[in-house]
């Protein structure tokens, strides 16, 4: 497992440096009680509050806020378990990487679903999201294993510019009425589908996901291909 330890962390989102900067700052004025599991519990509590407050439009579109708070809080739980451990010399490699994964497929589980129960948004649109999430992750983690390069962006979007993205489109529906009520008729082959704006933003978000995911993979199906060629003749 020494590939967990050595993989380089490849950060380029528009935020980077900058929100770098301040989870440094954070980290470094955390209380010494607070440790890297008890923000990776935070981090589930946001996302739960996240999944809670759009399930629970179906009692009035404000419950967003909810959402939007949850989005903030599991931000600052998420990322700021791993700086804590980095600004204190406390790194578990093995231990971080293990449960920060499993944790990050439960947390992210739980806000699909919750935007999936909402009048908001369909099932369908949500959990191709996470599917399309998953596959990422998969990609990632194969990658940091044996090309020793953990990827947390792609191209200019990271896990806070789709967190921002959402909290804007959230806030948005609450005070535009006209977009929380919106809805089109899409027609695929002899189905009808009705979509309302988080559909769409979604199907967007969904998009983005599922080019990022191609590009990256071709473009690094091409450089292990180089580098683990097919046998000449007579070295099989």
């Amino acid at each position: 497992m020494s590939e967990v330890k050595q993989s380089n962390r490849i950060q380029t989102s528009i935020l980077n440096a900058q929100e770098k900067k301040l989870l440094i700052w954070l980290g470094n004025h955390m209380p010494r009680w607070v440790t890297s599991d008890t923000m990776t519990c935070i981090g589930v509590v946001g996302a739960f509050m996240c999944g809670l407050g759009f399930a629970l439009t179906w009692f009035g579109i404000y419950w967003l806020w909810l959402s939007v708070a949850g989005l903030f809080v599991h931000w600052f739980g998420d990322s700021l378990d791993g700086t804590i451990a980095r600004v204190r010399n406390q790194q578990r490699p093995l231990y971080g990487y293990y449960l920060d994964h499993n944790i990050d497929t439960i947390t992210e589980a739980m806000m699909f679903i919750g935007a999936g129960i909402s009048p908001l948004m369909h099932m369908s649109v949500a959990l191709a999201i996470y599917a399309a999430y998953l596959a990422l992750t998969v990609y990632v983690s194969i990658n940091a294993h044996i090309k020793s390069e953990f990827k947390l962006t792609y191209g200019k979007l990271g896990p806070t510019e789709f967190r921002i993205i959402i909290a804007l489109a959230n806030i948005a529906m609450m005070y535009i009425p006209v977009l929380a009520t919106f809805k089109i008729q899409v027609q695929v082959g002899e189905q009808t589908h009705i979509l309302t704006t988080l559909d769409i933003t979604g199907i967007v978000i969904l998009v983005i996901l599922t080019i990022m995911y191609l590009v990256s993979f071709f473009k690094d199906a091409k450089w292990f291909a180089e580098r683990d060629p097919l046998p000449k003749k007579g070295e099989e």
